[in-house]
């Protein structure tokens, strides 16, 4: 895959502070991914995302966009972008439709194409029947989409946006990463910071977690997930005395521990147990997990229900950071 983004030991330090905001970082964004960028407070995110997007400089280190360097073909740059800030500056006293065309207008949208897109935007951040109200008669989440349609008046490749769930309600926090899907199935790359980690969870292809403006881990969800837990771990409910359970499980070679599960984790239900095995990613990885559940059943444990345990992005940024703060 070819990266639409690429940051090379990026550097920033600002002048009252002792330590830098971003420290030698380097990550690529692949074209078509949803990269997730996420890191505590005084992080490095926002002065990151600030720098791609050219609102600020670095001290050091090179990004491009398309190819493009941030720091001397900024013009060529902002052609592939669409902004989205934590919160848009918005003039309030537009009808929606006319902040759209304006903003067009900006962009150099030719004039006869102006309506036209302006429909099609509207339709897909859901807005469509608030197309003559004013802007500020919208709900902060509807801003929030008509500020997602605005960075989009250009038909960018990349979508950088800045904790955009930030200060939204949980309705209006899915409808925004729904949009994004369908974003990204129209074949745009977006790069994204945020806090609300379990919203990221079915959403993100890729992750890049920082701390104190450095690197800790980037990859592909199922890639970190793995470099953090290299063997599957499920857990198997059954009927039967627990402990022949652990006996039995402990004489066969693919099982590499076994713990039960606190009886707060299954809600007082039947025994339980967590299984570490010795088993691969994809379809072998499956084989091995179901072969060892058939051999259970086979040897008299009425099993009742088993799930593998999934990282989510929430536990894989704590299992990954400190919780410095700088």
């Amino acid at each position: 895959m070819t990266a639409i983004l690429d940051v090379q030991n990026l550097c920033k330090t600002y002048r009252k502070s002792k330590q830098p905001a971003v420290d030698h970082l380097t990550f690529a964004v692949e074209e078509g991914a949803i990269y997730a960028f996420v890191g505590p407070n005084g992080a490095g995110k926002t002065t990151t995302i600030r720098i791609v997007a050219t609102l600020l400089r670095a001290d050091s280190g090179i990004v491009r966009v398309g190819g493009y360097r941030v720091d001397t073909e900024r013009m060529d740059v902002r052609r592939l972008i669409g902004f989205i800030p934590d919160e848009f500056g918005l003039y309030g006293e537009m009808l929606v439709r006319e902040y759209l065309e304006f903003f067009a207008g900006c962009y150099g949208v030719a004039p006869e194409k102006r309506a036209a897109m302006v429909t099609d935007l509207l339709e897909l951040v859901g807005l469509a029947h608030r197309r003559d109200d004013a802007v500020q008669s919208l709900s902060r989440g509807m801003r929030q989409r008509l500020g997602v349609a605005r960075a989009l008046v250009h038909d960018p490749a990349l979508i950088v946006a800045d904790e955009p769930a930030a200060g939204l309600d949980p309705r209006a926090r899915v409808e925004l990463r729904e949009i994004f899907r369908a974003l990204q199935e129209m074949g745009k790359t977006i790069f994204l910071s945020s806090h609300v980690l379990r919203e990221l969870d079915d959403v993100a292809t890729h992750v890049g977690i920082v701390e104190q403006g450095r690197l800790v881990a980037s990859g592909t969800v199922a890639e970190i997930r793995t470099r953090l837990r290299p063997h599957r771990r499920v857990r198997v409910a059954f009927h039967g005395p627990a402990d022949d359970a652990r006996a039995w499980l402990a004489r066969h070679p693919q099982v590499l521990g076994v713990e039960p599960v606190p009886v707060g984790n299954r809600n007082g239900g039947p025994p339980a147990l967590w299984v570490t095995l010795s088993a691969g990613e994809g379809a072998d990885g499956v084989d091995t997990v179901v072969r060892l559940l058939a051999e259970l059943v086979t040897a008299g444990f009425a099993v009742l229900a088993y799930a593998e345990e999934q990282d989510t992005l929430e536990s894989l940024f704590l299992s990954l950071t400190q919780g410095i703060v700088t």
